[in-house]
């Protein structure tokens, strides 16, 4: 019956289309990137079930097209997690929400980042568009626009912040995973770089051999303070004894 037909049923799912492009990165970079944004998340967000966060993993948006498949992206009203299976791609016609932010992380040779994907993610509606490229030497490494009207408008500044997504995104030099280089992170809307993993681990180390160090610095002040009275009082005593052999009673004297 016409009544009961469904536009969903026709179209196929997640699980039937395929998960990959079968082009591997091109660099370990294009991998590093987005896992410490989505890292970031996964601790800020640690409470949260309605966003999700993918890297290198294919967006279906036509299913008579090929996939797009972006280093990262982020979707906000979606569920976290679907089952135990997780998600093997993201198909728009599930999901029913287009992703927020996109990135791409420019690799040796260029993949239309800045021209056919940039227009290919406006055409779909990602509000923000991230261009990292860290070879760049006269123009920023780190381009992003938002979607106004049709057209990506390039912002600026660093970090730069996202008012949808409520967090800003910069780049700024960092260690992460042993890695000492220049990373992107979120921000806070003070500015404030927002801690990896690895931060706040060390962080927690800093602050609990801190905690250590003040409390074995007040036993000391306590035990050096005892032993000071204690002399003190050794002191009073023997010179106390010393008068009663004087015939002089102590307890006389101011």
């Amino acid at each position: 019956m016409l009544l009961d037909y469904n536009p969903l049923h026709c179209r196929p799912s997640a699980e039937e289309l395929p998960d990959s492009d079968d082009t591997p990165v091109d660099n370990q970079l294009q991998h590093l990137i987005p896992t410490l944004l989505e890292a970031i998340l996964a601790l800020i967000w640690s409470d949260r079930q309605d966003w999700y966060f993918g890297a290198d993993m294919a967006i279906y948006y036509d299913e008579f097209q090929p996939a797009i498949v972006p280093d990262g992206f982020l979707s906000l009203g979606v569920a976290r997690f679907i089952d135990e299976q997780l998600r093997s791609s993201y198909v728009l016609w599930e999901e029913q929400q287009i992703p927020i932010f996109v990135l791409e992380v420019v690799s040796q040779n260029y993949r239309g980042e800045y021209s056919k994907k940039k227009q290919d993610y406006a055409d779909l509606g990602v509000l923000y568009y991230a261009v990292y490229n860290p070879r760049r030497r006269r123009k920023p490494p780190l381009e992003l626009y938002r979607l106004e009207q049709g057209k990506y408008v390039l912002l600026s500044g660093n970090p730069i912040w996202l008012p949808e997504i409520n967090l800003g995104l910069g780049r700024e030099v960092g260690t992460y995973q042993g890695i000492t280089r220049e990373w992107l992170y979120w921000y806070d809307e003070l500015g404030q770089k927002l801690l990896t993993p690895e931060e706040r681990i060390q962080r927690s180390e800093q602050l609990r051999l801190e905690t250590e160090r003040l409390r074995l610095e007040t036993e000391q002040r306590v035990l050096t303070e005892q032993q000071l009275r204690l002399a003190a009082e050794q002191k009073a005593q023997i010179l106390a004894q010393k008068l009663r052999e004087l015939n002089i009673d102590p307890d006389t004297l101011t």
